[in-house]
């Protein structure tokens, strides 16, 4: 029974499940793995469930370590890979919204299944007795529905992650949450205080970077983003009444989204970059919005959002330079010296990925006005790739001197050093030809002495 789908499953796996059964115990594999073989999807992970207990299984196998052994779930180490085995449960009282206090084991796969969150998360699979599969998951999964495992208040009480985990899933696998559930989310919305940001951005990153980034507006119209970035939530009643927009704000945003490509950083920059519209905008006489300086305001927000999020620093100092540069070839009249000066600012790296959002902002405005800006953005990378083949210099790295030629030189050490470094990279932007060692020496100790006077 099920050839097709015991080719999907590792050997490895196969090998820990006949283990378990010579052993006396039951075994199969348990939970997104079995919903992604049914969906002809690749499983990342196969979780096996067993009536063995912990130290039963440990004694089966020769190498194992703790991983929750409280929840009853140990590791298995086989052919050098890592494979997780969880003992059949039932779960006590959820305190917390997130993880039960205590966990009792059982012999019964069907109750194990009992306590999952999705009815596609809740069906077993064994290589020879085949699916287990007591609230109809298979058949959700053929009809594309998210439906919760029994009440869906009583499972988002229990763990108030499910809520985001069911709008991750939507996204992800294109399903649509059926109407009972989606009461249960409404019910339950707000349980998620209680969970941690690290687990709610974990969520909502995989929200932004699935095939379906509009399904932000699902969390705005659950009113679940005040749980998660609740400085957009105005940007659904902010217009942009301007000949280069035909959406608001935060429309104009999610079809950005969905003109960039699946990758946080960029996902991320994208959906913050005119945050700041929000506090920028004025009407003139004609009706007509403007947003001055919404990019620095942007990266003011979106510095916060971030910190809230417990995204790391660098994430953030990236997101930031791209979100205030996305509007650098509307502002800045585009030459060499201007792709250079950007170059110093932000590197050849985030330059490359600083066109990816600027593409994708303007696909998401008026599609009349859209040529010019897509020759602009063409001009800049063309720039961009001549300066790097000619190896022009564009940061202080790549001057012909250092500060310690400068010291040698008896310029003494200190803040003037800096200063003078900056003041002859913006003279080398310039003129390329003045990158000269002798030259550029020459020049800073002249400035030096005129500076000291």
């Amino acid at each position: 029974m099920g050839v097709e789908y015991n080719k999907k499953i590792p050997k490895d796996v196969l090998e820990i499940i006949d283990a378990i059964e010579h052993a006396g115990y039951e075994a199969y594999i348990v939970g997104g793995c079995v919903r992604d073989m049914l969906m002809n999807r690749h499983p990342h992970d196969f979780d096996i469930t067993t009536s063995a207990k912990p130290s039963e299984i440990k004694q089966i196998f020769r190498r194992t370590y703790d991983t929750g052994i409280k929840h009853g779930t140990v590791t298995v180490i086989l052919s050098d890979e890592h494979y997780e085995v969880t003992t059949y449960r039932i779960e006590g009282e959820y305190k917390d919204f997130r993880r039960p206090e205590q966990v009792d084991f059982v012999e019964d796969i069907t109750l194990d299944l009992s306590r999952r969150d999705f009815t596609m998360n809740a069906i077993a699979y064994h290589p020879i007795r085949g699916f287990i599969d007591p609230y109809k998951g298979i058949e959700d999964i053929k009809s594309k529905c998210i439906r919760s495992v029994r009440d869906a208040k009583e499972r988002f009480t229990e763990d108030a992650l499910r809520i985001l985990r069911a709008i991750r899933f939507s996204a992800q696998l294109q399903f649509k949450i059926e109407e009972e559930t989606v009461k249960g989310i409404q019910a339950c919305k707000e349980l998620l205080m209680h969970i941690s940001k690290e687990r709610v951005r974990d969520e909502f990153i995989k929200i932004c970077v699935s095939k379906s980034p509009s399904h932000i507006h699902k969390l705005y119209e659950l009113k679940l983003l005040e749980y998660i970035v609740p400085e957009f939530i105005s940007a659904y009643i902010t217009p942009q009444n301007h000949p280069h927009h035909i959406y608001n704000v935060a429309e104009h945003t999610i079809v950005a989204m969905e003109n960039t490509p699946q990758d946080t950083l960029l996902r991320l920059s994208v959906f913050l970059h005119d945050i700041g519209k929000m506090s920028t905008r004025t009407t003139d006489k004609k009706g007509i919005d403007h947003f001055y300086n919404h990019p620095e305001e942007s990266v003011k927000i979106l510095k916060k959002v971030l910190k809230d999020l417990r995204l790391d620093n660098q994430t953030i100092r990236e997101t930031s330079l791209l979100v205030e540069h996305h509007d650098y070839h509307l502002k800045h009249k585009i030459s060499k010296i201007s792709i250079k000066k950007l170059l110093s600012i932000i590197g050849p790296d985030l330059f490359d990925k600083l066109m990816v959002v600027q593409l994708a902002d303007v696909k998401a405005q008026n599609p009349q006005k859209l040529e010019p800006k897509l020759e602009m953005i063409k001009l800049q990378k063309t720039i961009k790739e001549e300066v790097i083949k000619n190896g022009e210099c564009y940061n202080k790295a790549m001057l012909a001197i250092t500060g310690q030629d400068l010291i040698e030189a008896g310029i003494p050490r200190g803040e003037c050093i800096g200063r003078l470094l900056e003041k002859v990279l913006d003279d080398v932007i310039k003129k390329p030809e003045a990158n000269s060692k002798n030259r550029l020496i020459e020049y800073c100790i002249r400035q030096y002495e005129k500076n000291k006077k």
